[in-house]
């Protein structure tokens, strides 16, 4: 499929990735280059060959927010009657691990797709934020409830109710990001842990990250009855004989993720 405003490629074995290249506008966020990003991943997402993905933007700017000029004469109809812009979930439907890479700037719906990833590689110069205060609206893509689940309710209302900018040292210490790298080496990084994911059993990965993912949807009893579940349906699977075999003779084990 051709692209317009991303550029798509596999830069190691099992690993996709998806880089934003809407240099003209830091990468701003409109319907056209959010479709383009949510159609690649998925894309990634029913490749076999694929085990984890990678997002990211350039060394400027992840994303610096969403498309205003778009947005200026959007009316709450439109905006409730959904669409391509609106519908996000398509990025928390992806079943494999996502990485976000992250430099420069990342703030409202780019922050907000980034805190969609699983994991965060975050360079030095990274800046994370939710301005949307500043043009009269809020955060609808998820920001109060994914930056208040990751760093707390005080620091996520200063962030949202007063402009501030969360530096990648704080995002790495409140738990916003998994590392922080230089610039010259934070895409380096999230590819070296993309290739730890990729080399990992498939289906026991995806388990995993659905497993994660709803203990922040689910009380603790119904998500222990559902990791209980998933865990369950991994003694059905061919990489579960290989890998507990391949622990008894002493060797590394052959994945055939299934």
């Amino acid at each position: 499929m051709a692209y317009e405003m991303i550029l798509v490629e596999t830069p190691a074995p099992g690993v996709g990735l998806v880089r934003l290249n809407r240099p003209s506008a830091l990468n701003a966020l409109n319907s056209q280059i959010t479709r383009e990003v949510f159609d690649a991943l998925e894309a990634f997402d029913r490749d076999p060959a694929i085990k984890c993905c990678i997002l990211t933007g350039s060394d400027k700017a992840f994303a610096a927010g969403a498309d205003i000029k778009e947005m200026e004469n959007t009316d709450a109809v439109t905006m409730l009657s959904g669409g391509d812009f609106t519908d996000w979930s398509r990025l928390s439907r992806l079943r494999k691990p996502l990485i976000a890479a992250v430099s420069g700037w990342a703030l409202g719906g780019g922050c907000e797709m980034v805190m969609m990833c699983d994991m965060i590689v975050a360079s030095e110069t990274a800046k994370f934020g939710q301005p949307e205060i500043t043009i009269g609206i809020m955060p609808g893509a998820g920001g109060t409830q994914r930056l208040t689940r990751a760093v707390g309710k005080a620091l996520a209302m200063e962030v949202m109710l007063a402009n501030r900018h969360l530096t990648a040292q704080e995002a790495l210490h409140y738990g916003l990001a998994n590392k922080v790298a230089p610039v010259e080496s934070y895409q380096a990084e999230a590819l070296a842990l993309a290739q730890k994911i990729a080399a990992m059993p498939a289906v026991a990965a995806q388990l995993i990250k659905d497993s994660i993912n709803r203990a922040y949807e689910l009380s603790l009893s119904e998500s222990l009855n559902y990791e209980k579940r998933n865990f369950y349906l991994l003694f059905g699977t061919e990489d579960k004989a290989e890998g507990m075999k391949a622990f008894v003779e002493k060797r590394k084990p052959e994945w055939k993720d299934r």
